[in-house]
């Protein structure tokens, strides 16, 4: 047996082999006390019924043989102690099988429990894995949404380690429970526009300063998701067109910024918030230490300001745009958050 198995798994297999075993034993020795004028399914079937115990007239006659009636005895009492144990661990693998997925759900729950600052993705569809896996690979934590069990299952099943909640987004319960209360973000890209409508609207009321991004189809549904309270509407069709015309008409520009993209790629454009404790400071201070990014532009009262000497005063709410790994960008948030006010 695999050592991987369970106790439980492997004492389904060996009772299994055995009553597997009995009932070979059992038409063997019949048609060898019968005789030829026995067939084999007669053999069987006096195996069957002996061990089952359901006591129909013998279909093999070996009433006359001693040897006949002990071997009669011993399949009885073997097969009976075998299918007993065969009962027993079918029940104790249901059993276990049951037990395993309620604390596998409640370790997940605990998990989520304890996230904060970790995003929610509403819809695992080919847009919604895509937005998981950059997710994943930039480090960052999130939960994901789905009323489709197949469908988280098939996710699951290449992502073993992922937080879901299977349901519907657009119930309050299923957002709440993927931790909408103390999440910094939401992706709301279920197939209809109406879905991702009624998300957004949940999303707001539950959590009002979470960021909400959403996906559209139709350009008519744009002004309805900003109601809705959508920060930020996304349509794949329109944002595709865009693409293919940069392709054209830059494509050294757009393959740059494909290269950010890729999943095997590491390096991304990422936006870092200056906190209330860097107020003041200058720019250089984020550079000791962590080589690993690039400030293309600080943003400072709503006004962004291109390649930033290094010598720029910077405020609460300033924003940096910065080209950078995922260890890059963890090193400069530990970096910022150690500075002393």
């Amino acid at each position: 047996m695999k050592s991987g198995l369970s106790k439980t798994t492997r004492n389904l297999l060996w009772s299994l082999l055995a009553a597997v075993a009995i009932l070979a034993i059992g038409t063997f020795g019949y048609r060898w006390l019968g005789g030829p004028q026995y067939s084999w399914l007669d053999c069987f079937y006096m195996t069957f019924i002996t061990v089952t115990t359901i006591g129909y007239v013998e279909s093999v006659d070996v009433s006359h043989y001693e040897y006949g009636k002990l071997f009669t005895v011993f399949i009885g009492l073997t097969g009976i102690g075998v299918l007993g144990y065969v009962l027993s661990t079918v029940t104790a693998f249901m059993l276990e099988g049951e037990f395993n997925e309620v604390r596998r759900r409640n370790k997940m729950e605990k998990k989520i429990g304890q996230l904060k600052g970790h995003y929610i993705v509403c819809g695992v569809g080919q847009i919604g894995s895509n937005v998981s896996h950059e997710l994943a690979i930039t480090g960052r934590h999130f939960v994901m949404i789905d009323r489709d069990k197949n469908t988280l299952q098939n996710y699951i099943e290449h992502h073993p380690s992922q937080l879901y909640v299977l349901g519907d987004a657009t119930d309050n319960e299923v957002l709440l429970a993927a931790g909408i209360k103390h999440a910094i973000g939401l992706f709301a890209v279920a197939h209809e526009d109406n879905h991702n409508l009624v998300i957004s609207l949940s999303a707001k009321q539950l959590n009002p300063d979470i960021r909400v991004i959403a996906r559209c189809h139709e350009l008519k549904n744009v002004s309805k998701l900003k109601s809705a309270g959508a920060d930020e509407i996304v349509l794949p069709d329109f944002t595709g067109g865009q693409r293919l015309v940069s392709a054209m008409v830059r494509p050294n520009v757009a393959g740059f910024m494909d290269e950010m993209l890729k999943a095997e790629g590491d390096l991304r454009m990422e936006e870092v918030s200056i906190p209330h404790n860097m107020d003041g400071k200058v720019l250089r201070e984020l550079y000791q230490g962590n080589q690993d990014c690039l400030v293309m532009a600080l943003q400072h009262q709503s006004k962004w300001v291109f390649n930033p000497a290094a010598d720029s005063v910077l405020a609460s709410g300033d924003v940096l745009m910065v080209m950078v790994n995922p260890e890059g960008r963890m090193r400069l948030e530990q970096l910022i958050q150690s500075v002393p006010a």
